[in-house]
């Protein structure tokens, strides 16, 4: 799972599609809406994270929407790990 994220970590100025944008999404848990209304840009979000980042379909995405789905899963991945402790003291 974690081959993916690597590789848009060490080269977010990739070829990289949108299909790669939601296996990444779908890979660390993150949702990852279609655009409606005949819009361009979807929508990358998560529970425990209160940003929505909106990323263009356009190829190739552009590195600084690449770095910010890194953050973003990095801050999900932060916020369930602190769920995680929390849930664990309360037992």
């Amino acid at each position: 799972m974690a081959k993916l994220l690597s590789k848009v970590r060490g080269n977010p100025r990739g070829n990289w599609t949108i299909a790669n944008v939601q296996t990444l999404c779908a890979q660390e848990g993150l949702i990852c809406t279609a655009p409606t209304g005949g819009g361009s840009h979807w929508k990358i979000s998560h529970s425990l994270v209160g940003d929505i980042l909106t990323v263009p379909a356009h190829r190739p995405i552009k590195p600084v929407y690449m770095r910010a789905l890194v953050r973003m899963i990095d801050a999900a991945r932060l916020a369930e790990a602190i769920e995680a402790k929390k849930r664990k003291d309360k037992k």
